[in-house]
């Protein structure tokens, strides 16, 4: 088996509650996750409901409402996601907002910061993994917005594609934390080499995929716990 480098923390998983199903069933998980995603852009309709299992889970929570373009649920615009943010911003240790949307959501970031909640930007590219001369750039722009974290997602039905996200993490971890990750038909291979690799954060579902090739949170903790034995 293969030990974490010296002075490295372990690989963190994180299950994504994106449906009301998951979130019931994220309640009674025996074994948790470092950390829940919630995506209020999915959980819109079940905010209450929402906002009363939070103490019920038993980790970290990541809060997000994802940008329309990027898989995001409802068709949500701007100013609504926003309000989504702030309204579980107290009960959150990270919040997510994409790149795309870092200088319309700058308030609620400086909010965050003054909370010392942590902010993780992030990018998804639905239908390719761009060049990583172009991760890179989007790695840049980040850096100018100073997150705790840069997340990326980015298509692998292809070696191609999979060993262009790979290269590109490679390459660039030392700079930031990068959360790093593939959809499509090598998902989880993808999911499985990133966390060998030292990507900051694992999402799985903890109930239905969410993303073509997300593994669930077991497949990801057996993962994990081969590779830190």
């Amino acid at each position: 088996m293969i030990a974490p480098p010296a002075g490295k923390t372990p690989p963190r998983l994180v299950g994504v509650i994106a449906d009301r199903a998951a979130l019931v069933r994220a309640t009674r998980l025996r074994a948790r996750p470092d950390f829940f995603e919630l995506r209020l852009d999915a959980l819109v309709d079940f905010l209450e409901e929402t906002e009363a299992a939070v103490p019920k889970l038993g980790a970290s929570i990541i809060c997000t409402a994802r940008h329309p373009a990027e898989g995001g649920m409802n068709h949500l615009i701007a100013k609504k996601r926003a309000e989504l943010l702030r309204r579980f911003l107290g009960r959150a240790a990270f919040v997510d907002v994409e790149l795309r949307s870092s200088q319309q959501m700058a308030p609620l970031l400086a909010e965050a910061r003054r909370g010392k909640v942590g902010i993780l930007l992030s990018s998804h590219h639905l239908r390719d993994t761009p060049q990583p001369d172009a991760l890179r750039a989007e790695l840049d722009a980040a850096l100018g917005d100073c997150p705790d974290i840069f997340k990326i997602a980015t298509r692998t039905d292809t070696a191609a594609q999979l060993d262009r996200l790979l290269a590109f993490f490679t390459e660039n971890s030392a700079r930031l934390p990068i959360a790093a990750m593939g959809m499509g038909r090598l998902g989880r291979e993808s999911r499985r080499q990133l966390l060998r690799l030292g990507s900051a954060l694992n999402y799985a579902a903890v109930g239905a995929a969410n993303a073509p090739g997300q593994p669930t949170l077991g497949e990801l903790r057996r993962t994990r716990d081969a590779y830190i034995i």
